[in-house]
């Protein structure tokens, strides 16, 4: 069965090229025009992804963002932001309030479909190892792709938990913001260091028994990117 994509934009045009090239790639389009209308269809339908534009009559794509990741039913589809805004703040604004990707316009419809295939893998499990990764207060399970501390299961998004698998698998060792650019999407990748940055700023607050004290998992490397700290 074909995923279901669902494209929210109010320009009609850009909804039927994303619609085009979605299709010919495979996958089935549900589009909305505004807020209101994305939020029931998310609901209803459960996409397998979405792609939001920032920019919508009313309700925007951060207001929409903020919502489905506060509704249980929505929490965890993917979410890439479409946005005709250069400011980097809206776009860090965008991915701290857990969307995975984003794309500027103007955009090319082929990397369009590249960006929803690669969340997706990502969604859908594409670390495929059965083994589990046992900090001693961090379990993660990347076959099943579920992440506890004690008895709490932790609600990550997929690029989240990818980005979490990457540092947790390798304790101790430094990366580059530019080398977990790349190893998350597996692709020539044109965005900016600062969206790691977001995307960690989230699993902080996320996984860290105190968010508000010093970083017991996820540790900056000055000058460097980040690392996951040494096991005992």
């Amino acid at each position: 069965m074909a995923r279901t994509i669902l494209v929210v934009d109010d320009e009609p045009g850009i909804v039927k090229i994303a619609r085009d090239y979605l299709e010919r790639a495979g996958f089935q389009v549900i589009s909305a025009g505004d807020g209101p209308t994305a939020l029931r269809l998310a609901r209803q339908e459960q996409p397998a992804l979405i792609v939001l534009d920032l920019m919508l009559p009313g309700m925007d794509g951060l207001d929409i963002t903020r919502i489905l990741r506060q509704d249980t039913l929505t929490a965890h589809v993917p979410i890439i932001m479409l946005t005709a805004r250069v400011e980097e703040t809206d776009r860090l604004i965008g991915l701290e309030l857990g969307a995975d990707d984003y794309i500027t316009k103007p955009f090319s419809p082929r990397e369009l479909v590249a960006r929803v295939r690669a969340v997706l893998r990502r969604s859908e499990g594409a670390l495929q190892p059965t083994r589990i990764i046992n900090t001693g207060e961090l379990i993660i399970d990347l076959e099943r792709r579920i992440v506890r501390r004690g008895q709490e299961t932790i609600d990550l998004t997929a690029t989240e938990f990818d980005l979490l698998a990457i540092l947790a698998s390798a304790p101790g060792r430094p990366f580059t913001r530019a080398q977990l650019l790349d190893q998350l999407y597996n692709t020539s990748y044109t965005g900016f260091d600062r969206t790691i940055d977001a995307h960690i700023k989230n699993l902080r607050r996320k996984i860290e028994p105190d968010p508000d004290a010093p970083p017991r998992f996820i540790l900056t490397v000055y000058g460097v990117g980040y690392k996951f700290a040494d096991r005992e």
